[in-house]
């Protein structure tokens, strides 16, 4: 299997939040590590990201959450060579009125194909992103879309615990990558 690399959004993804079950089942899964979690800085995030594929022994698969969906978006052509596909939940919408305002520097991701597969996850009610957003995302970056009922944000607060409806998409995903 291609080497897994967990990106958290904003605060880290804690330990009820479905990444982190994620990554104790599966000890080979890493986290990239930005300098801030709280006041996030797409540059920071960008090398994290940049350092976190640089120590991966072959072209990895991103599962991002929220906010680092976004850092994909903007990093995808910096980092197109080391990545296989990319597993996007709950992409945030940058100009709705909740996008938190000390992540600016995220805003106007690019609208253009991402170029390495990709598959977005929407939930049918997140506070963060329209399911309207979720489609046009979709259709920009040339992703697929599932729609992965009403549950939130799909974080720690939605009580997915391991998430096996995301874990079986996950499973899938990969299968169709090759990985």
């Amino acid at each position: 299997m291609a080497p897994v690399i967990i990106l958290p959004g904003i605060s880290g993804s804690g330990e009820s939040h479905w990444q982190s079950h994620w990554q104790s089942a599966t000890p080979s899964f890493t986290r990239f590590r930005p300098a801030d979690w709280d006041a996030p800085d797409l540059a920071d995030w960008t090398r994290a990201l940049r350092a976190a594929l640089a120590n991966a022994p072959q072209p990895a698969v991103l599962v991002a959450h929220s906010l680092a969906c976004l850092l994909v978006a903007h990093a995808a052509e910096q980092i197109r060579d080391r990545v296989r596909g990319a597993f996007l939940v709950a992409v945030p919408d940058p100009d709705a009125a909740a996008f938190p305002a000390e992540a600016a520097s995220f805003g106007n991701p690019p609208a253009r194909p991402l170029p390495f597969p990709a598959l977005i996850v929407a939930s049918a009610d997140d506070p963060y992103g329209s399911l309207d957003d979720a489609r046009r995302r979709a259709r920009e970056s040339n992703a697929g879309l599932v729609i992965a009922g009403a549950h939130g944000h799909l974080n720690g607060a939605s009580g997915l615990g391991e998430w096996q409806q995301g874990r079986l998409l996950f499973d899938a995903f990969c299968a169709g990558l090759g990985v």
